[in-house]
């Protein structure tokens, strides 16, 4: 049991849960949070307090941002603004089939330009040949700059956005690795196999449809065919449908071809046996 607070680098952004220490951030206040680059300043969305899980693998927080943190935190996002402004204009120059998704500036230690890094991930339907983009780019900006090609579903986890749920994109928000989702698992849930209704914003099968999968496995593992006979409390009949969700199957009657919902334990053979042999 411990303290956890929430904050977010971008509004409406991705959350990061980190351990407040001595610290009481409320909503709003901006904080220092420890990263590879060093610190940076972000706002608190969720206020410190208590939970019930283990926080000792949380990283911690670095501290209250001060004045001189704030305006080095301006500097930086003005720079970014600037970046993104440039790259886009020197692509078009150059012709190239790029599009720009994000750009990340570390500043040096003394906030100059000597040690500054600008990191522009883009989007491109190939491999791009941009060497002479990184020239004028470095000459532009005045530090040293990397390009990174984005994959469809990191795109989308870096722009964020909502998805057809109405929800923040699960990629933007707690997803860490991407699984394989494959269009079997779509057939297994009997979902429409239209593009537009099993695609997510990236393009590709929506990352949920793996969420699921396994209870539908586990379901049709067990669970009597379609097309089946069985025995159900109401007299036999054939089975004409399944409703996973409700662990149970749909039923039409021998006696007067009405349906019957019944539980999938309650017309499987196996369970069936069992309470025939034990009561």
């Amino acid at each position: 049991m411990g303290m956890l607070c929430a904050v977010s680098f971008n509004r409406y952004g991705r959350l990061y849960y980190l351990d407040p220490g001595d610290l009481r951030p409320a909503v709003g206040d901006r904080v220092l949070v420890p990263t590879d680059e060093g610190t940076e300043v972000a706002e608190c969305v969720w206020a410190a307090q208590w939970v019930t899980e283990d926080t000792s693998g949380f990283p911690r927080l670095a501290g209250l941002a001060g004045e001189q943190d704030l305006r080095r935190d301006e500097t930086q996002r003005k720079r970014k603004a600037e970046a993104k402004v440039a790259a886009k204009r020197l692509i078009r120059e150059h012709g190239l089939p790029m599009k720009v998704v994000a750009v990340d500036h570390v500043l040096d230690a003394s906030g100059g330009s000597n040690g500054a890094r600008t990191t522009i991930y883009f989007t491109a339907p190939h491999r791009v040949d941009f060497r002479s983009l990184v020239r004028d780019l470095g000459a532009t900006l005045h530090c040293r700059v990397e390009l990174r090609q984005l994959s469809a579903r990191d795109s989308a986890r870096v722009q964020g956005g909502i998805g057809s749920c109405g929800r923040d994109l699960c990629c933007a928000t707690f997803l860490t690795d991407f699984e394989p989702v494959t269009i079997r698992m779509a057939k297994d849930q009997e979902l429409p196999l239209n593009p537009l209704r099993i695609s997510g914003a990236c393009g590709r099968l929506m990352c949920c449809l793996k969420y699921e999968h396994p209870l539908y496995q586990q379901f049709q593992a067990s669970a009597p065919a379609v097309g089946a006979r069985v025995s159900t409390e109401d007299g036999p009949g054939r089975v004409v449908a399944h409703s996973v969700p409700r662990d149970s199957v749909v039923v039409r009657l021998d006696a007067d071809g009405s349906r019957s919902s019944c539980s999938r334990a309650s017309v499987c053979g196996s369970r069936q046996a069992h309470d025939e042999r034990y009561g």
